[in-house]
């Protein structure tokens, strides 16, 4: 065998979740590589260069955050586990943020990183289900959502059982879905709890300079515990023996062994690097995938009276459709970012304005168009996910908007599969996910994405988790 290099950890990607397993790891004398196809870390949560300017790909906000001095949160154990001073992300805190329904947002929600904003906007909004809503919050608080054994409910089914008020349920499920589930029209409760709390009871924040400052603090720390990292090297091939990996065939055609492998990239991804299974039947990508478009002004956002909103969660129909739409990109519900609107201080702001806007579309018209095409509908869908997501916005002229404008960019699913590895562009990988981070190798695990735990601080927490649980407990 051709073996160069035998490791205690390999891990596979250099997503959030993989550069967390790997500090972790590190930290305690394990020698670790990861193998990163590509030239930049952070995965789903990365950032490119187009023009001198610098864009960030899935990072809107971290979630989970909560202010200095609270304990036993995601934040907190985060932060510990990795040996990371809470002022090296530099975060800072959203203003406010909305969920508005209607063809023009008639219906509004309001909240903010401090809870009781929002339970006062559903007590006003919503005096019929208050009480219950309050139930559904206690149910939340005690659930046990970083249970590795935990069996799967409907998500949908415990919220109507506090919830009778269809419009508020959907309300509350548009933004835990668009930011986290990888299921149509429901979700698993323990996924619903997970994001609930994350977006909700915790909140949002951002540096200054985005997922770069968060990505530089990772790497930084892995590099200071002693791990290894080989970029622009994939894994081609998981060599499986008696039930075990032995081998790791790599990209060059050089393969490396190790006693441990975690790969961050996907169930059905991973298992496509360890071939088919002998008896099971394949496992299923996801289905969810997404546009978006990113808008750059010369102007702050607050110059066009856009300046009190984080973020807003959109939906114009009678119910909220969490699904692939039947065209290329569903423009009925998204997402609005704007990153000006954290609240920087009053020394600090972006140098120019961010427009992002995100909507639900589908892999499978996107992936075989002809390069002109694709450009084709690219051109043709950017300004229709604008106007769609200006609705919910205060009304600016589309002469005013113009002149405001001075670059844009928009990725698709096609572009997420081309970065990421995620078949069929699945944001938030396959429905079911595995608890437990097994496959059907033992000594190959799965964290992040297909995992279960979600979002930014999630993906990292779920890669000390795989690492403390399948490498470290165990000596």
């Amino acid at each position: 065998m051709n073996t160069t290099s035998h490791y205690d950890v390999a891990i596979v990607g250099a997503g959030m979740s993989g550069l967390a397993a790997g500090i972790r790891l590190a930290h305690f004398g394990k020698k670790v590589c990861i193998f990163e196809r590509h030239n930049a870390v952070g995965g789903l949560n990365s950032f490119y260069s187009i023009g001198g300017r610098k864009f960030d790909v899935g990072l809107h906000a971290l979630t989970n955050f909560v202010r200095p001095g609270v304990k036993g949160t995601p934040l907190t154990k985060l932060l510990r586990q990795l040996r990371i001073d809470r002022a090296e992300f530099a975060l800072c805190e959203q203003k406010q943020s909305r969920v508005a329904f209607g063809p023009a947002g008639e219906t509004s929600l309001r909240f903010t990183n401090d809870f009781t904003v929002f339970e006062g906007e559903i007590a006003g909004k919503f005096p019929a289900q208050i009480d219950g809503f309050r139930r559904l919050v206690a149910a939340i608080r005690t659930y046990d959502d970083v249970s590795l054994d935990i069996a799967p409910v409907s998500a949908r089914s415990v919220v109507r059982s506090h919830i009778a008020d269809p419009l508020l349920e959907d309300m509350l499920f548009c933004p835990v879905m668009y930011y986290g589930s990888a299921q149509e029209h429901d979700m698993e409760f323990g996924q619903f709890v997970i994001m609930f709390k994350a977006l909700f009871l915790e909140g949002f924040a951002r540096p200054l300079d985005g997922v770069r400052v968060i990505l530089r603090v990772l790497l930084e720390k892995y590099r200071a515990a002693g791990g290894e990292r080989r970029m622009k090297c994939g894994v081609q091939k998981i060599l499986g023996r008696d039930g075990r990996a032995d081998a790791l065939v790599l990209d060059n055609g050089e393969e490396v062994t190790a006693t441990h492998i975690i790969s961050s990239i996907g169930a059905p991804e991973t298992e496509r690097l360890m071939g088919p299974p002998a008896t099971a039947t394949p496992l299923a990508p996801g289905q969810l995938s997404f546009v978006e478009t990113i808008s750059i002004l010369n102007v702050q956002p607050a110059a066009l009276g856009w300046g009190d909103d984080t973020i807003i969660f959109f939906n114009d129909s009678p119910r909220f459709d969490y699904a692939c739409p039947a065209g290329p990109v569903g423009v009925r519900s998204g997402v609005i970012c704007i990153p000006n609107n954290f609240d920087y201080g009053p020394e600090q702001k972006l140098p120019e304005g961010i427009f992002r806007v995100t909507c639900l579309a589908d892999y499978n018209q996107w992936a075989p168009l002809a390069e002109e095409n694709y450009q084709a509908e690219k051109l043709r869908w950017f300004p229709e996910v604008q106007r769609s997501a200006r609705r919910f916005l205060p009304a600016v002229s589309d002469a005013s908007l113009a002149s405001a404008l001075i670059a844009t960019d928009m990725f698709t699913p096609r572009t997420i599969t081309k970065f990421t590895g995620h078949i069929g562009g699945a944001i938030y990988g396959a429905p079911v996910k595995h608890r437990q981070g097994r496959t059907a190798l033992e000594n190959v695990y799965l964290c992040g994405t297909d995992q279960g735990f979600l979002g930014i601080v999630g993906a990292m927490l779920s890669g000390i988790s795989m690492a403390n649980y399948h490498i470290l407990q165990k000596g």
